[in-house]
């Protein structure tokens, strides 16, 4: 079973505790093979205790660990990397509480004191893993990355090759320029060539007899709540909503918003979608109605398709009645919606109680189901428009990211081949919504265009308690009840993972066997741009380690000049590749301003890289293992989600008593980053706590849970320049109690200013 786990909650630790993490109880069980991906990881092995009394035990572990992780690399083989790994284990087995059985229980110390020594030291993946590997060795990655970029038309013509093709591309297989200076930013690949998606996702694996393996599982919210869908059965409800959209008047380039929880209706619309040729734009079912009307005025649909509620953990959230508020807004502007499809989630509210407008509103269950099973497919050119995803940018508009079909569609179904190293044996699990990039790469167009078997989690990981995820991996196995063996693969996405914090990863849940796909990509790249490809290179705990095949990250100065070696700087990609977005949806403009005038001639990600190069016995890679250091523009990720700190200021200064307010990141144990909000009242409006809940409340409405401020911190007033420009770096440093570094604040307008923020710090 494959499993990837983007926004899993962490399990800690205090003084005292015999529970080492709840995660860690899911001892799997063995019959298939499991990659879990996670962003969520980060700290989780914190404030583990020291239960047993194992000083001596912990003094000999560590010379001894020392004695190897000393020795050169080049010198250990994949058993010394193993041991080191396992000296981080105790053996010892502890009775967990609430009937969890037994599991491995961690030494705290003993991970502690290795940790602290193995800044440097290389994971190696085992002989067994390597051998079955696609990509089974150093040189055969090396061999595989220099033809795709020598050879990009060649490389990728051959991987295209392999999916179904109404029409050829023409003989150029892409075209490309990335420089403003020389004209419009424009990227094209396989233009021409006509090809359908959803025909490779479904009708193609029909036909090579894959109609009676399970294409999707569906677990709900709440235990013994599930189902699943052939590819067969699959088909045949992508095709009735299909016909519907179809009846509906929904043709090809028309866009259709998707506001919907992960059930199993969310990946069937998209796919129905896809079918006919249309633009779906999924919101994640967490925005608030204004944001949800920002993106309906933006791309605006033909259709709108919801469900009436839907429950997370214990809560019900009404979902309509935020599509309802969203609607009304739309019309306000000229954007009426003529048609609302609503599923009944009977599972979280009953029909008769779901508020309801005539002549609009639908209920899926009255008509879909009457539609016929088979819906001819609508066939499109390589550069047509697939879907738009809007994401957060540093100013308060949400960006509309187009991503076309045939690009896509080969290098999402590339990426996640490989980078999973996913067999036809295995099940996939990735608990990310479609609302956001991931769920539809890696949840949907992926693993169905791999012919996988992929699980769909409506719930929360912590819900009803926290062994949720372990008790639906184990669900799957069928063998031995908690048997860790069962994992295959690990994975890491959403935001950059400490080394220490891999190490827990890899240990705890992995049992020191199991390969991290700790992947680096966006929003705009369609698919994952620096990952390890389990089985060919040792590993380096936090590093996102080296480019994808087509992929040529540079790292360039503060004047764009590329700095080779051993370095640290801005993090752009030179070159295009088959998955990157084409523009934002009617701002080309924008598109070319933000990715591409930064740096002239790259494409410019906004984070920052640092890169090492490190000898590997023979082998060593110029480019060197790949560290992302976090953003460099004013977007804040907070797990996993790129919030614009325009967009939560805005949502800030709407409140009647706030006159101004100024976002920054700060770092953040469990969520990567978190927001931190400097706030002007209007005059004589005085502190209080009941005004600052009702701040962030006013984010929440406006935007959502995930981007209230952690903190909101008085400000009678905000550094600016003489120009009027807020001096964010001060307020970063402010944030984050480094006050001895400042720096100049000379060029202030009232240096007095930061005098006055830093003895408000604690208010």
């Amino acid at each position: 079973m494959a499993l990837e786990l983007p926004h899993l909650l962490p399990y800690k630790l205090v003084k005292g505790q015999t529970l080492v993490a709840q995660a860690a109880r899911a001892e799997l069980a063995s019959s298939s093979s499991v990659i879990l991906k996670s962003n969520f990881i980060n700290n989780n092995y914190i404030n583990y205790c020291n239960n047993n009394n194992n000083n001596e035990r912990r003094l000999v572990v560590r010379r001894d660990w020392e004695t190897m992780a000393s020795s050169p690399s080049h010198s250990r083989n994949n058993n010394d990397i193993r041991t080191i790994n396992h000296l981080r284990h105790v053996d010892s087995m502890a009775t967990m509480p609430s009937g969890a059985g037994k599991i491995p229980r961690l030494n705290a110390v003993i991970l502690g004191e290795a940790l602290a020594t193995e800044e440097n030291d290389l994971v190696f993946p085992t002989d067994e893993f390597s051998q079955q590997a696609h990509v089974p060795s150093p040189q055969k990655y090396l061999e595989m990355y220099k033809r795709s970029i020598e050879d990009p038309a060649g490389f990728w013509s051959e991987i295209a090759s392999q999916f179904y093709w109404k029409q050829k591309w023409d003989d150029s297989v892409y075209s490309e320029n990335l420089d403003v200076s020389k004209g419009r930013v424009n990227i094209e690949w396989f233009k021409g060539g006509i090809t359908n998606i959803c025909y490779n996702c479904l009708d193609k694996n029909v036909e090579a007899g894959l109609g009676d393996k399970i294409a999707l599982y569906w677990e709900g919210n709440d235990t013994g709540f599930d189902d699943s869908l052939t590819y067969s059965q699959l088909l045949h409800k992508v095709c009735q909503l299909a016909n519907y959209l179809k009846d509906m008047g929904v043709q090809k380039g028309d866009a259709v918003v998707i506001y919907l929880p992960m059930l199993l209706e969310l990946p069937i619309t998209m796919l129905a979608c896809a079918r006919i040729g249309a633009v779906h734009s999924v919101v994640f079912a967490g925005f608030s109605a204004e944001s949800l009307s920002q993106r309906i005025i933006d791309c605006k649909p033909k259709v709108v398709i919801t469900c009436n509620a839907v429950k997370r953990g214990p809560k019900i959230i009404h979902l309509k009645d935020i599509v309802d508020a969203a609607l009304v807004e739309s019309a306000k502007t000229g954007v009426p919606i003529d048609t609302c499809l609503v599923y009944e989630n009977q599972l979280a509210m009953k029909r008769d109680i779901t508020k309801w407008q005539d002549g609009r509103d639908i209920w899926w269950q009255d008509v879909i189901p009457k539609y016929p099973t088979e819906c001819a497919v609508e066939w499109v050119d390589a550069e047509d428009p697939l879907f738009l995803l809007y994401t957060s940018g540093s100013t308060g508009k949400p960006k509309g990211v187009l991503h076309t079909t045939g690009g896509y569609m080969v290098y999402t179904a590339t990426t996640f081949k490989y980078a999973f190293d996913y067999k036809p044996s295995d099940v996939y699990w990735c608990t990310a919504d479609c609302g956001w990039i991931t769920g539809h790469s890696y949840v949907t167009y992926g693993p169905l265009l791999n012919g996988a078997s992929c699980i769909v989690f409506e719930g929360a990981p912590n819900y009803p308690d926290s062994g949720r995820c372990w008790d639906i991996v184990d669900k799957y196995k069928y063998v031995t009840r908690y048997s860790r063996k069962s994992l295959r693969i690990l994975g890491s996405v959403g935001e950059p993972i400490n080394p220490s914090a891999w190490r827990w990863f890899y240990n705890v849940v992995g049992d020191s066997r199991c390969p991290i796909s700790d992947t680096w990509w966006q929003t705009e790249t369609g698919g994952f741009m620096i990952t390890p490809l389990p089985g060919a290179w040792p590993q380096k705990p936090g590093s996102a380690t080296f480019p994808f095949f087509g992929v040529k990250p540079v790292i360039v100065d503060e004047k764009g000049v590329e700095i080779e070696g051993e370095c640290s700087g801005y993090l752009c990609v030179k070159g295009s590749w088959p998955g990157a977005f084409r523009t934002l949806y009617g701002d080309h403009e924008r598109y070319e301003t933000t990715y591409f005038k930064p740096f002239t001639g790259y494409y410019f990600t906004g984070d920052g890289c640092s890169r090492q190069v490190i000898i590997i016995t023979v082998y060593q890679d110029k480019d060197g293992y790949h560290w992302l250091t976090g953003r460099v523009d004013d977007v804040i990720n907070v797990s996993g989600h790129r919030i614009g700190t325009a967009e939560v200021e805005s949502a800030l200064v709407s409140h009647p008593k706030c006159a101004e307010a100024a976002v920054v990141g700060i770092e953040h144990e469990v969520k990567g980053q978190a927001i931190y909000a400097f706030v002007t009242l209007v005059e004589g409006e005085p502190y209080s706590e009941e005004l600052r809940k009702s701040l962030i409340l006013s984010v929440r409405k406006q935007i959502g849970a995930f981007a209230a401020p952690e903190r909101i911190h008085w400000a009678p007033g905000l550094p600016k320049t003489r120009s009027g420009k807020i001096m964010r770096r001060i307020l970063r440093k402010i944030a984050s109690g480094q006050l001895d570094e400042l720096g100049d604040t000379s060029t202030l307008a009232d240096p007095n200013v930061v005098e006055q923020l830093i003895s408000l710090s604690n208010c």
